[in-house]
């Protein structure tokens, strides 16, 4: 589910300066209707969407039973939450993430999940 959002950046030209135009922006719901949790194919959620920087990521989840850690690609791929106070860790249930450009990593800290496919690799264009 894309929701749009209107942004707004100040411009710099001399012939608009300090006028405003609209960016526009997308949030998601990840995983849509079931939202962040176990047993949804994050992989073919992320199927033809092409996410840009400023775009946002909602994460909706249980918090009793998940959070959302955003972490290297090395713990992507291992599964493992970086050092505390290293990489962001959410555990409201319902976390807005801001996407700037570049590949950015999220896993479900809990033990076990992310192995049983809580990830998402996001590229932002």
């Amino acid at each position: 589910m894309a929701v749009p959002v209107l942004n707004f950046q100040t411009s710099s030209s001399s012939s608009t300066r300090g006028r405003r135009r609209p960016l526009s922006a997308t949030t998601y719901l990840v995983g849509d209707a079931a939202g962040w949790t176990r047993n949804v194919d994050y992989g073919g959620w992320l199927a033809g969407k092409t996410f840009r920087a400023g775009d946002v990521l909602v994460f909706k989840y249980n918090s009793t039973f998940h959070d959302v850690a955003w972490v290297s690609k090395g713990g992507y791929k291992k599964c493992t939450v970086s050092p505390k106070g290293f990489a962001p860790v959410y555990r409201n249930g319902y976390d807005a993430v801001t996407l700037p450009r570049g590949t950015h990593y999220f896993i479900c800290g809990v033990p076990g999940h992310c192995s049983a496919g809580m990830k998402l690799a996001v590229t932002v264009y």
